[in-house]
Formats: structure tokens, sequence, C-alpha cells
């Protein structure tokens, strides 16, 4: 079944481990002296924030938050909404790092920023396992991005495809076939 609805795999298992290693040796060296506190946006950045979190060498604590902007479709509805948010008593003291698994048109995490500055933390700085800037509406650039990938819907290591599939440990483009059988 699975096969049937790969097109081509786009970021092997393999590739995915040196991406997240080179990421935090990046992150490590960055955050040496800081209050790093990783926020991991659900629930497609789960696999990429526990896999970063364990090859760091320094020490994090970790929040979530999850937003939602593209409902049961493929492209931006317009707008972002947050459905958990977090609260602590620290957040003057606090480095946050947001890790997304997927930036296109940058909306999400341009909104999680704001978000979080108007909470006067110390710093807010992005991270994301993949690029699409191709597909950027608003003027945003992540602060660390594992790799750059072309326009094609994707799914796998955390990100879904219609909710399943997330499980999956690589990353690969959806076949045209089940795009189609979809009506997309």
């Amino acid at each position: 079944m699975l096969e049937s609805l790969i097109d081509e795999v786009l970021v092997t298992e393999e590739e995915l481990d040196v991406i997240v290693t080179r990421l935090a040796q990046e992150i490590s060296r960055d955050y040496a002296d800081k209050n790093l506190v990783l926020v991991s946006v659900l629930k497609g950045s789960i696999m990429f924030t526990i896999d970063l979190a364990k090859k760091l060498d320094t020490v994090c604590e970790m929040e979530f938050i999850r937003t939602v902007s593209y409902g049961n479709g493929t492209e931006f509805s317009g707008e972002v909404n947050m459905l958990v948010d977090f609260d602590r008593p620290d957040f003057a003291e606090c480095d946050f790092l947001i890790l997304e698994d997927i930036v296109d048109s940058g909306n999400t995490l341009k909104f999680l920023v704001e978000h979080l500055q108007s909470k006067g933390p110390k710093s807010v700085k992005t991270c994301t396992l993949l690029d699409k800037p191709s597909r950027r509406k608003v003027e945003f650039e992540p602060d660390y991005v594992g790799t750059v990938i072309p326009d094609k819907f994707v799914f796998g290591y955390g990100l879904d495809l219609f909710e399943k599939y997330r499980d999956v440990p690589f990353v690969a483009v959806v076949s045209p076939e089940y795009l189609a059988s979809r009506g997309l």
C-alpha cells in the first residue's frame, strides 16, 4: 500500500540523520551559553524534535505548540489559528527555538515568532527540517534550515498524508495518481 503512495523518496533515512546531526551541531554551538527552550510545532515536527534533542550537546527544555492553517486541504487557509499554547513564568530568561517540519508559505512560522516575541523572551529563532522557498507568501527566512526541497507534496518523518504515515522514516513525494484520486 505504501509503495503506491510514493512517487519518489526525496530524503532518505540516512540523509535525515546527516541533516539532523548537522543542525544539532550548529544549534549546540550557538546556544552553548543560553537557556535553550525547543518549541516543537505539533504534530509534524515531533519526530524531528526528538531526534534533534537527542543529538544536542547542550542542555535544553521542551515546549509544545500547535496551530492549524491548512484545514483539510493542501493550501494555506488564509489564517493561522492557535490550538495549543504554553505559558511559563520565566519567558524573559529563555531563548526559544521554534522547530518546524516544513516551511512553505512562511505564514505559520512568522505568526509563531511574533506570538512568542510578544511574551518578552530573550530571543526567538526558528529551525525547519525542510524549506520550500518557492512557495513563500510572506517575507520570512528560517534561521536554521535542514534542506531546501522543490515544490512537491511530501510526507513522512512526521509530515502527514491526511493524518496518516507520520511514522514513515524518510520523506517521500506523494504520487500524482494518489493526489488525483483525492481530487488534488
